[in-house]
């Protein structure tokens, strides 16, 4: 199946990798992505969209590292919090 992103999402996906510390952003941008397209996939959908993405994050990032993803998607103006995480 041929995956694609929503355009804002994957504006949105490329904005969070650019926060992420340098040494970790390959991997994390790797794992992300293909946790998002399995959901998407799961779905039986053809795109990612924002919720794909927000879960991807949250299950491939470890715990401890949440707070300042949850500020790195605020800063972007995503709201996770509408998808079930808490502030």
């Amino acid at each position: 199946m041929n995956i694609t992103w929503e355009k804002s999402t994957q504006e949105q996906f490329d904005q969070i990798i650019a926060k992420i510390p340098v040494f970790m952003r390959g991997i994390a941008k790797d794992q992300v992505a293909k946790k998002a397209e399995a959901l998407a996939v799961q779905a039986n959908r053809h795109e990612v969209n924002q919720k794909d993405m927000v879960d991807a994050f949250f299950t491939i990032t470890p715990f401890g590292f949440h707070g300042p993803m949850k500020v790195d998607m605020e800063s972007i103006g995503i709201d996770y919090t509408k998808y079930g995480y808490q502030r």
